[in-house]
């Protein structure tokens, strides 16, 4: 009889690149609840481009399990919405 596959071992987790782990990390050290952050701001802080950060935020959206993350508005740089769970 084939014996049940083990619950107890974490489940694989899409790789990310250092720049999405870099954001997650810093998403979660600043997010308590729900925030909403704009690119620059973001982008100034990580020493990236308001650019590198819309595309890795939207990799997140798809990838990480510890925030849900939304594109939120489109005015002078985009906002995120970003919840971590309580």
């Amino acid at each position: 009889m084939p014996t049940p596959a083990r619950r107890d071992r974490p489940l694989a987790r899409p790789s990310l690149s250092e720049t999405q782990s870099r954001l997650l990390a810093y998403l979660l050290e600043r997010v308590d609840g729900t925030a909403y952050l704009k690119a620059k701001y973001v982008a100034e802080e990580l020493d990236l481009s308001s650019k590198e950060v819309g595309i890795n935020m939207g990799i997140l959206a798809d990838r990480a399990d510890d925030v849900t993350i939304e594109q939120w508005g489109r005015s002078s740089s985009t906002t995120w919405k970003v919840s971590a769970p309580e």
